[in-house]
């Protein structure tokens, strides 16, 4: 089930009774999940629920008590809630993300498992859900696995819990499962796409509605429950300076899903993107899914648009996510703001390619986020990895994952942030053989920073074995908000002239390099990492922000909007 905000459903949102479990037992002999009482004068538990024991849902656990600030294992939530009304229509509980790991029960009865924390899923409760006196039990495991993705090991704070919304929808007996309706990528008059609901049967009319384009029309379903759609209109299309939406509408048997769609055209010829036929030049930021004054995980409407409008005061017409899928908010509301995203599945540095279980994890985890946004035109680039080291199965797993999108969703672009360009003195080479299957590639490069220049900026050569775009993903340094000392001379510093000289240079950089198609700094703000370990400046920050963890605007914010407002799309 798609598009959970455009249909009826209850918020489940809210405090929710705890148990900590760091030892994990719950989930064996202790069995946390049964919620036992005592039955006689020789019964006893050695665990409860209770209002005295609460968390806020969603959120993540690590910034609500300081106990937990670097906990990671498993909390026990659980919500009870009466449901007036049970008797009629079908009942699901959807969930946005829980990281990483969630098992789920509801009224005694074990719905399912989940891995994955950033990807939504649900499980129908329709035969067990009651009047009153509902219980629904989730246990949220953090704990880093090898085998994860992300793996064991990664650059970023490990928020663990429920973190996103908890729903709970109600449909007719028949409702819209899925949806995908875009522009034909060969015809920027023509709407096609498809409508899937809950039942094979065929001969199911569905209505689909778009009101601003005069469409009332009926579709059938064939024997898999599919109806195409096939419409031919004058259309407005959606750009980043005039962000295009229309209101559409689906109903099936008095079942309905109200979303707001854009129609665009996105394509590469050669090493330019096109979107709607005309070059474009990606003006970006790097974001992680965190408000730095809050030092939590971001989750609601309003933590979008503070890091979105962020984003757009920079001057920017594009993000990029890191380095997992956000949440849909920010998805949404960077759409109806002009910005097109690059979104990312958690494919990252240390990941054990040689385990065969993880490229089916990856794979899930991709049809999962394709499948929730497939439907926001903002969304222009699949990354199917962030930085991983080659080898026989790191390539065959990748290759396969390109493909594996292309064939989920052949109207965008795919592509991979890459941080092994081959260097030649003042030349820079691009030759992986993953490369050769994206339609974007994404470098991350930390010259200045991490390794010297190998000459001057401005007479760097690039070369690639591709005729494709390339998007600079990554580059930046690390600075405290204020801090002057030492200016350019040493980067131990941390002092915002020192990286302000970096950014300098590489806008030099930027005009010498003939297929490069946007730039992401690295990132939109300070956030949180236990890798990040120099107790003077960083204490547990990654200080390579535009701005600070108080959102404060450093040198290098305006070194890059001052770049931004002087460019003009398809140039650089």
């Amino acid at each position: 089930m798609i598009n959970i905000y455009g249909r009826s459903g209850t918020s489940l949102n809210g405090k929710w009774e705890t148990i900590i479990d760091p030892f994990d037992v719950g989930i064996g002999w202790r069995a946390i999940y049964k919620d036992a009482r005592p039955k006689g004068k020789t019964d006893f538990v050695e665990y409860s629920f209770g209002p005295a024991n609460t968390l806020y849902v969603p959120g993540d656990f690590n910034s609500q008590l300081p106990e937990l600030t670097y906990f990671e294992s498993s909390v026990w939530y659980k919500k009870t809630f009466n449901c007036p009304g049970s008797k009629d229509g079908r009942f699901f509980i959807h969930f946005g993300a829980v990281n990483y790991i969630a098992d789920v029960y509801f009224n005694g009865k074990k719905l399912g498992h989940h891995e994955g924390g950033f990807t939504p899923f649900q499980f129908e409760v329709t035969d067990l859900i009651k009047e009153t006196g509902n219980s629904l039990i989730v246990r949220a495991n953090s704990a880093r696995v090898k085998n994860g993705i992300p793996g064991s090991l990664f650059d970023w704070f490990n928020y663990g819990g429920i973190t996103r919304d908890v729903q709970l929808i109600k449909t007719r007996q028949i409702f819209v499962e899925d949806y995908k309706i875009q522009l034909d990528p060969k015809d920027n008059s023509r709407i096609t796409g498809y409508v899937k609901l809950d039942t094979t049967l065929a001969g199911k009319l569905i209505s689909l509605s778009i009101p601003e384009l005069k469409v009332n029309q009926k579709l059938v379903t064939d024997e898999k429950g599919y109806a195409g759609v096939n419409l031919k209109k004058g259309l407005k299309l959606w750009t980043p300076e005039q962000p295009k939406l229309y209101d559409i509408r689906l109903n099936v048997e008095g079942d309905t899903v109200a979303d707001r769609i854009g129609f665009r055209n996105i394509k590469v010829e050669g090493t330019k993107i096109l979107l709607n036929g005309k070059p474009v030049f990606l003006r970006g930021v790097n974001i992680h899914e965190e408000i730095p004054q809050r030092g939590a995980r971001a989750w609601s409407e309003s933590d979008a648009k503070t890091l979105i409008d962020w984003a757009k005061e920079l001057g920017c017409n594009f993000v990029r996510l890191v380095h997992y899928p956000h949440n849909e908010y920010a998805i949404k509301y960077a759409e109806e703001k002009g910005i097109m995203v690059w979104e990312e599945v958690p494919v990252y540095q240390g990941i054990d390619f040689a385990d065969a279980t993880v490229k089916d994890k990856a794979e899930q985890m991709l049809k999962e986020v394709i499948k929730r946004d497939r439907n926001r035109c903002n969304v222009i680039l699949w990354s199917i990895a962030n930085e991983t080291s080659p080898s026989k199965e790191r390539d065959q797993t990748l290759i396969e994952l390109a493909k594996e999108v292309k064939m989920l969703d052949p109207g965008r672009l795919v592509t991979a942030a890459f941080n092994n360009v081959n260097r030649q003195g003042d030349k820079m080479i691009l030759k992986d053989s993953v490369m050769k299957y994206l339609d974007v590639i994404g470098v991350n490069e930390y010259m200045g920073w991490y390794t010297d220049w190998p000459g001057e900026p401005e007479k760097m050569q690039w070369v690639s074995d591709f005729n494709k775009p390339m998007i600079i993903s990554e580059f930046g340094g690390e600075s405290v908000y204020g801090n002057k000392a030492d200016t350019v001379i040493k980067a131990s510093a941390w002092s915002e002239d020192y990286v302000a000289n970096i950014y300098h240079n590489q806008i030099k950089m930027f005009g010498t390099i003939p297929f490069l198609q946007g730039v992401c700094p690295w990132v939109l703000a300070d956030f949180r990492s236990p890798y990040r370990m120099q107790s003077t400046y960083q204490k547990g920050w990654n200080r390579k922000g535009l701005l600070s963890d108080q959102g404060e605007k450093k040198k290098a914010w305006y070194i890059m909007k001052a770049y931004y407002d002087g460019l003009k799309d398809g140039s650089h």
